[in-house]
Formats: C-alpha cells, structure tokens, sequence
C-alpha cells in the first residue's frame, strides 16, 4: 500500500514541465551538427558541452565558429544549456595551485571561457566540477586551496554577469576532489562571494558526501541550485538503478525549480542514441509519477 505523501511533497508543485537536456560528450566522434539533430531526436530541449569536443583549444575557436554553433543550435531547434568539465583541456591549468603563475594562467583561461560560454548562447551556465584541476596541489592545505577558488570566481564574477553567464560550483566526492564536497560548503562559499553570477548545482552521482536526504538538501539549498545533473549513484543512466527520482523530481517542483535537468553520461560504450532516448523516457515518466 502506497504511503501518505508529507506536505512538503504535495503543496507548491510546479506544474510546468521540466526541461531536459543532455551532455555531448557521448556524441563527441560525430560533427557537431550531428549531436544536435541526435538530441532533438531523442526528444532533448537543450545540449550541454564539454568545450574540449569543439576544439583541442577552446579557445582557438574563432568568432566565425562560434557563431556557426550557435546557428547548428537554432537550425535545429536545439538551446545551449552551457558549459561543463570547463578546465578539461591540454593546456596545463589549475586553479587551486600555489604556483601563482600558473593559478593566474589558469584563471584567464576561465575568463576567456566565459567569454566562449555567452558567445554560444545567453543566459548560459559554465559548471565547475573538474577535480584535477582543482583539488589540492603543490602542498596547498584544503583551506588555502579552497580561497584560491573563492578568490578566482569573484575576480570572474563580474565578468560573467555581464556576460550573462552563471558559473556553477559543483560538489564532489572527496575521492574526486577535496575543495568542496557537500551543498553545505558549496553555500558557504556562494556566500562569502556574494553575486548573484556564482550559484551552485546538484549531480545525484556526486552526493557521495553529502549526508542529509537528497529531498532536504534540494529544499535547503534550493534558491542557489542553478542547474542539475541526473544519473545513478552510481554514475550509471537513469533507470539502470535504484534511485528515486520521482522524489527528487517533487522536490524540484516544491521549489519551483525551472533550470534544467542534464543527463550526464559516463558509459560510453553503449550506443548514445540508445541511452538517450531510454533515459529521457525515464525520467519523464518519474516527473509524471511526481505530479501524480
């Protein structure tokens, strides 16, 4: 017998429909025209990219390209999301090092990211999850490691605002990453900044830290998530586990959350166009059992 659902499960759900969108990294052999009209295909709204499967050098890509992608998106009928795994690149950067140099080398590399991420569409988000990029290095404590980071998103800050442009600061698992691990530290963080151009997002696979219910954490730091990632525990796709996703999809709605939901891949074995026309069945019939 099914049990009484709490208040919180119940009163204030949104009844606009999530939007869904996916990464590209599954697609990443294929041209870029290509991953779009797969997407669409399979029913996505939105693309989310890792810049590094434009170009070995991001930032090489010339104007004309950047606005040959953003006709691709429009032709179409495809909406960029943003960016993610930002400082997966061959250029040696990191952004957490002693090595003041390099950390400034790192960072501008960032600034002229943001300037790629609203070249590609406004209102766009860069997703800050790169762990070897950014966990402790070259004998920085966690503490000086992690003002590095505050200290470089709020040079940036300004910058993406006026760009348009919200960067993420993702949570990972200590075994990825140890400068920010839980909501609670991503908060703290956010707060310390203080603009509204550096928020935080969840990813159900990187919650290995957290300890609270998924549900509370959604609806304690619900104003300062900005964007989410689904998949297993795991890292599995949607559907091949045991996570309770018509939960996390009511407590999105009790928030009126209204950013978007990205499928992350991390099985890149299986046929793309497979996943990701399972999943995003999935995952819309879990939001339909959630207004249910």
């Amino acid at each position: 017998m099914n049990q009484p659902r709490a208040a919180w499960e119940t009163e204030g759900f949104m009844s606009t429909a999530f939007r869904y969108a996916m990464c590209n990294e599954a697609f990443k052999a294929r041209s870029f025209a290509l991953q779009c009209r797969a997407l669409r295909s399979a029913g996505y709204e939105g693309i989310e990219i890792a810049p590094y499967t434009l170009a070995d050098d991001p930032l090489d890509i010339s104007a004309g390209q950047r606005r040959e992608f953003r006709g691709i998106l429009a032709g179409e009928g495809l909406e960029f999301v943003g960016l993610h795994r930002v400082l997966v690149t061959p250029l040696k950067v990191h952004i957490t090092t002693p090595d003041a140099a390099l950390r400034e080398r790192s960072w501008q590399y960032v600034w002229n990211l943001v300037d790629l991420c609203a070249d590609l569409g406004e209102g766009s988000v860069m997703v800050f999850g790169s762990p070897d990029q950014r966990k402790t290095t070259g004998g920085a404590t966690v503490a000086e490691a992690t003002r590095y980071f505050m200290d470089g998103l709020a040079r940036i800050a300004p910058h993406a605002a006026d760009c348009r442009v919200t960067l993420l600061v993702e949570p990972l698992p200590r075994k990825l990453a140890d400068v920010i691990n839980t909501l609670a530290e991503a908060s703290r963080l956010i707060g310390q900044i203080a603009s509204p151009a550096v928020q935080t997002m969840f990813d159900v696979h990187n919650t290995a830290d957290e300890t609270d219910p998924h549900k509370d954490l959604i609806l304690r730091y619900g104003p300062q998530i900005h964007h989410i990632h689904v998949n297993e525990l795991d890292g599995d796709c949607p559907g091949r586990g045991n996570y309770d996703f018509a939960r996390l999809f009511r407590a999105l709605g009790h928030i009126g959350y209204q950013g978007w939901v990205s499928l992350e891949m991390f099985d890149f074995l299986s046929d793309p166009d497979t996943i990701a026309r399972e999943s995003i069945a999935y995952l819309k019939k879990k939001a339909e059992e959630a207004r249910a």
